[in-house]
């Protein structure tokens, strides 16, 4: 019993050290507080639960992640385009931060490889399905965020973003999915 909780630590911590290593060459930077980018990756599907019983997974952090996420964008926005107005910033961040350009965005730094997934999800490939790459890379702003603070976060998001609102701004595509299908 003894040996077996020795190799659950060694196996846990073999693991902990590979997640530092790998964040730190996604990030730039070593991660003070781990287990917020564990849940980062954690899906639901995982049915992970804490001592309390309660689930353990990435949607809290995909909640905060989501607003620092756009308030990072409409801040670059806003001071990058002083003559742009309302409408148009509104739709180039909307491109900015959809679903597909985050999941972009998440296969640009392989995410999907270090998700933690039930074995229904795995099965079903959910390490390339665009709604949990999206999810999981708004979940590891959000880590970033309470890690540090918003422009370490601004630091890691912005390459990716600014790539993306230079592709929408010169395809002159700045209506989103949803404003085109109500047209």
């Amino acid at each position: 019993m003894l040996n077996n909780l020795i190799d659950r630590i060694k196996l846990s911590f073999r693991k902990d050290k590979e997640l530092y290593s790998s964040l730190y060459a996604i990030l730039g930077f070593y991660p003070r507080h781990i287990d917020n980018y564990k849940m980062a990756l954690m899906h639901k599907s995982i049915m992970h639960r804490n001592s309390k019983g309660k689930p353990v997974n990435n949607e809290r952090l995909e909640f905060l992640g989501d607003s620092v996420l756009s308030i990072i964008v409409s801040d670059y926005l806003f001071a990058t385009h002083p003559d742009m107005p309302e409408g148009e910033l509104s739709k180039v961040r909307a491109g900015t931060i959809c679903e597909r350009a985050l999941a972009g965005f998440a296969r640009e730094i392989k995410l999907g490889d270090y998700l933690y997934l039930g074995r229904g999800e795995e099965k079903l490939e959910g390490r390339s399905r665009p709604s949990i790459l999206a999810d999981a890379f708004e979940a590891l702003l959000a880590a970033i965020y309470l890690d540090s603070n918003i422009e370490e976060v601004s630091r890691f998001l912005l390459p990716f973003a600014e790539d993306e609102i230079s592709r929408i701004l010169s395809s002159g595509h700045t209506a989103d999915y949803k404003t085109i299908l109500q047209q």
